[in-house]
């Protein structure tokens, strides 16, 4: 069976010897040739490369193993298991191989290969552009499979390597079997469907691929990316309806093919549709060619059969070093020992073809590297068409070009637009004392170069000030919660009853709630919290000195009555207790309301305090009204002090004004001394200090006024009795004392 493309492959190396023996290149001399077909078999590679390298079998003798070698380089192997033997075996002979085909990496290891050279990119390199290709899409997590041989193993191999330095995962890897069972096959088949990789990437040669291709139809797993190598991807065989289903979109690495001048009218003579009565043989060609017979207008993809110009390159790559063997020839040596260094020769070829492209050998023995970017996309005539969407070059260097119109001003100077051009043009002058001044939310850096933003400050949950005055808020929660207990269980004693009981609750309740509110002070200022966190802090304080105003004046008017029987009580029972803490409330409802609605507090900005960094702060909005809410709190406590004062001097078993007294003059202590901490703190440290005083006020009212009670009915129990409290009264209150406590218990 003729191997068509191996074919042509010949072909085009006897146009290429042809036109050197015509031109000057070799003056005085011409290349021969001999052609073998090694049937992509290792042994009859082998073979073939001694039978070139001693002459036929049936001539060999004694002689001819000090005779020099019969050729004196080798063009080949088109597949690269083939090419490593046969280049294994002539490099202890310094006998040059030249592959134009074979791209397994593995070849260009110098020391196993001393006197191999190609023509064809190493697949070190495409295998460096696919992880590139994957990477300019951002595909993170991708699968692989490849064929089981020298090219898909290496190939694989190199290419994972490659995505490591690109940071890209890999799920699987997979080896497709053609000659082995199909159990096999279905294996890597399973292993595709269960991913959840949605790219795969083929180092396969097509007709390995094209039998998993069968495989993933008949499963109907159409739904994947593929990214391809020179192997199949340029493979018009591939490229039928059916297998578009599985492969449409497919994106890969093709090795450039620029056009050769003279040798498509060449390779004209040889293609089928120059043969009259070709039945059936012009389809074999193109199918087995991958390639459409040249001359055709309308050609599916353009991949016109014409050769391969890496051919062409290895003969004048031969050609080029038997040139600078004439050098050799001229300082009179002999000829066959120059032959000798047809090798080391090739190293230093450097020559441009007749269709202007470069070729020189790295030290590897590699050429530059060149590809075409592939994206298989149909046609309007329902054909697949093998789009270059772009270039890829090894040898260019990877550095991003700049372009600016002016360089970057160096520390200690600034930039001054030039007249008459965009801002992107300025010059560089030492700075001056008009500076270009920042935004305001922005500062200079250390260089004074660039604008940066400023840090945002504000007292937020997750630090240790604001850890603390949570845990703070919440232990005084605690606290009032626990004395409401104690309260609500020994409700009936008279300790409790003789201390207006329900003034007692109404006032823990408030209690809870002027430790909760401190709680709306910390973390990010919004809209919501900074109207909460003043509003709340006005009620609830309002609330929580009325029943304490409410108790002094109930204690007051229950002892300062100067005769027996005086009905002073009936006018402040109960119910007038209750009307009177919620008038006093409801003023300061509406003074918050009245503040809500005109202009209510807002969250902003504070750039004017710090230069370095911006205060996130809740602005009052009407300072009038904020005014009149802490007027209002110190009025009701002056009031409520006033009072607790004048009751100071009852009796003693009987005097919850003391305590209020006390309890008072810490409250107004905190709020007085408040005022200079406020306006001194910095920062978020103002809010901190705000917290601090409505914490130290709530704490003062709880200790000074309920403690003493829980004390004794906790501790000492027999002083909560009628007898104990009734006890020790001063003679000269007896008679009032008597009255009093049945007004204020039976209240």
């Amino acid at each position: 069976i003729v191997n068509v493309k191996e074919f042509l492959f010949a072909k085009t190396m006897i146009f290429a010897i042809e036109e050197i023996n015509n031109s000057m290149l070799l003056p005085g001399a011409s290349l021969g040739y001999k052609i073998y077909d090694d049937c992509s078999s290792i042994p009859l590679a082998t073979k073939a490369a001694m039978d070139l390298v001693n002459g036929p079998e049936g001539t060999l003798s004694d002689i001819s193993c000090i005779k020099p070698s019969t050729v004196h380089a080798i063009i080949g192997m088109s597949d690269s298991s083939p090419t490593i033997a046969v280049a294994k075996s002539l490099g202890p002979l310094h006998i040059p191989v030249v592959s134009y085909y074979s791209t397994c990496a593995c070849l260009s290891n110098k020391h196993e290969f001393p006197t191999f050279f190609r023509t064809i990119p190493s697949d070190y390199y495409q295998s460096r552009a696919l992880a590139q290709l994957v990477k300019h899409f951002g595909w993170t997590w991708v699968g692989a499979v490849s064929s089981d041989n020298d090219y898909g193993k290496a190939g694989i191999t190199t290419f994972m390597e490659a995505l490591q330095n690109e940071e890209i995962c890999i799920e699987y890897s997979e080896v497709i079997y053609r000659n082995s069972p199909r159990d096999k096959i279905l294996k890597v088949v399973e292993t595709m469907k269960k991913a959840s990789s949605k790219v795969v990437v083929a180092f396969a040669t097509f007709i390995d691929l094209e039998y998993l291709i069968n495989e993933l139809l008949l499963q109907n797993i159409t739904s994947l990316q593929w990214v391809g190598s020179e192997g199949w991807i340029y493979n018009e065989y591939l490229a039928t309806e059916e297998n578009y289903k599985v492969l449409g979109g497919a994106i890969g690495i093709n090795i450039m093919n620029p056009v050769v001048p003279g040798l498509q009218k060449f390779l004209m003579k040889f293609i089928p549709t120059n043969i009259p009565n070709n039945t059936g043989l012009e389809s074999f060609w193109e199918s087995t060619m991958n390639c459409t017979s040249a001359g055709e207008e309308n050609t599916a993809n353009g991949n016109e059969c014409l050769g391969s110009e890496t051919v062409y390159r290895a003969v004048y790559a031969i050609a080029y070093s038997v040139h600078h063997l004439f050098k050799c020839q001229n300082m009179a040596v002999d000829f066959f020992v120059c032959l000798l260094y047809v090798s080391m020769l090739l190293t230093h070829v450097n020559f441009t073809t007749s269709y202007g492209e470069t070729l020189y050998f790295d030290e590897n023995g590699d050429p530059a590297a060149r590809y075409e970017l592939i994206n298989w996309q149909p046609s309007k005539e329902g054909m697949i068409k093998f789009v270059k969407i772009g270039v890829y070059d090894a040898s260019l260097l990877c550095i991003v070009p700049r372009s600016s119109c002016s360089q970057s001003c160096f520390p200690g100077t600034r930039k001054a637009v030039q007249k008459g051009k965009p801002i992107c043009c300025f010059d560089c002058i030492p700075y001056s004392p008009d500076c270009l001044k920042c935004p305001i939310e922005y500062k200079s850096n250390d260089l004074k170069s660039q604008c940066i933003l400023k840090e945002i400050e504000f007292l937020a949950f997750e630090e240790t000030t604001g850890i603390l005055l949570v845990f703070f808020s919440l232990l005084g929660t605690c606290f009032t919660m626990a004395v409401t207990m104690v309260f609500l269980y020994y409700r009936d004693t008279p300790i409790v009853r003789a201390n207006n009981s329900e003034l007692s609750f109404l006032l823990l309740f408030s209690l809870s709630l002027c430790f909760l509110c401190s709680l709306t002070f910390v973390g990010q200022p919004s809209h919501w919290s900074c109207m909460l966190r003043h509003t709340v802090f006005g009620i609830t304080f309002v609330l929580c000195i009325s029943c304490v105003l409410g108790k002094t004046i109930v204690v007051l008017m229950a002892f300062r009555a100067t005769l027996p029987g005086n009905n002073i009580m009936k006018w402040f029972g109960p119910s007038q207790q209750r009307f009177c803490v919620f008038i006093l409330t409801f003023i300061q409802i509406l003074i918050c309301a009245l503040w809500i609605i005109v202009s209510p507090p807002f969250p902003s900005k504070n750039t004017e305090h710090y230069k370095d960094r911006i205060i996130l702060e809740c602005s009052l909005g009407s300072t009038i009204t904020f005014c009149a809410v802490l007027g209002y709190i110190g009025l009701l406590s002056t009031m409520c002090f006033i009072l607790a004062f004048l009751a100071r001097k009852l009796p003693d078993n009987f005097n919850e004004a003391k305590f209020i007294t006390f309890s008072m003059l810490i409250f107004c202590a905190v709020w007085i001394t408040f005022i200079p901490a406020y306006i001194s703190s910095p920062g978020k440290y103002t809010v901190a200090v705000e917290i601090f005083a409505i914490l130290a006020s709530s704490f003062g009212l709880l200790f000074c006024i309920f403690v003493p009670k829980c004390y004794v009915i906790l501790l000492k129990p027999h002083k909560n009795t009628k007898k104990f409290l009734m006890g020790k009264v001063n003679y000269s209150y007896s008679g009032l004392l008597a009255t009093s406590y049945s007004h204020v218990c039976d209240r």
